[in-house]
């Protein structure tokens, strides 16, 4: 009885041993999918989306100017003496609520101290804002950019000159240069100028004719400058005329007429730059 109590406990020992594997075993396999789930995302949580793009800034101003009245006829009458054409010539354009244009030319005959020519242009350029191209004042942004090099880079140009402008738009560069053509010498000056999602770029330029002096650089600078800051109003009134309507029996715009007239005279092949050679006045004997 004694021998058999240790045989007894060696084989309830060696009994045991499959349990306790068994056990490990299912354990381990427990442990291993618990690692597994924890690694991979559940069945019922949804995958992280991709963040929306902010939307661009809405553009400023949704219309533009008639050109043609965008500079006020006291302005022209100083700027443009002798124009040909007072309500100016309207440039061609397949939307006018994106890019338009206005010019006037003159040559003020002075009798025996020659004569005057002066010749002005106004164009505006206005960009949406595009989701994919960005804002509308980003936009003009860059084409007032380019339009600045183009100002700088004009064929012919001699000393060229390029200043930033305070007081019109939201910038604006006025470039200055000489040039010489119909055998006289021309003074220019171009101001190109942004305001929110438009921008504006106008050119003056004079010369003298039959023995008058050339117009200084400093007269036609300022010149185009007042012009510039009229047509840079004339885009934030327009869009205040849309929000707030004219009153019944107002008086309409007497510059549509000259608009109109302007387009016509665009189609035929509008006014040249520069006077021609054959209406070159001779200067009177004395």
């Amino acid at each position: 009885m004694h021998r058999s109590a240790p045989r007894l406990s060696r084989i309830l020992a060696c009994a045991a041993v499959p349990v306790m594997l068994v056990a490990v075993g299912c354990s381990s396999d427990s442990d291993s999918d618990s690692k597994k789930n924890a690694g991979s995302p559940s069945s019922g949580t949804p995958t992280s989306a991709k963040p929306t793009e902010p939307a661009v800034e809405a553009a400023r101003f949704d219309d533009l100017p008639d050109p043609c009245t965008s500079v006020t006829k006291k302005t022209i009458k100083d700027l443009v003496p002798g124009a040909k054409k007072e309500n100016g010539t309207a440039g061609r354009s397949n939307d006018l609520s994106v890019r338009s244009s206005c010019s006037w030319n003159g040559l003020d005959d002075k009798g025996v101290d020659g004569s005057q020519y002066r010749w002005l242009d106004v164009g505006f350029t206005r960009f949406e804002s595009d989701q994919s191209l960005g804002s509308g004042a980003k936009r003009a942004t860059a084409e007032y950019t380019k339009q600045v090099t183009k100002a700088k880079a004009s064929e012919g140009a001699e000393k060229v000159a390029a200043e930033p402008t305070a007081g019109i738009g939201e910038e604006a560069t006025t470039i200055t240069y000489g040039l010489s053509k119909t055998d006289e010498d021309f003074a220019y000056a171009t101001v190109v100028a942004r305001t929110g999602n438009v921008v504006v770029t106008l050119t003056y330029n004079g010369a003298g004719y039959a023995g008058a002096k050339t117009p200084s650089s400093t007269s036609i600078v300022k010149g185009a400058e007042k012009a510039a800051k009229e047509a840079v109003a004339a885009v934030a009134d327009t869009a205040d005329a849309k929000v707030t309507p004219p009153a019944k029996g107002g008086s309409e715009d007497s510059g549509k007429g000259g608009a109109k007239d302007g387009a016509k005279d665009s189609a035929k092949g509008g006014d040249s730059d520069s006077p021609k050679s054959t209406t070159k006045p001779k200067a009177k004997s004395s």
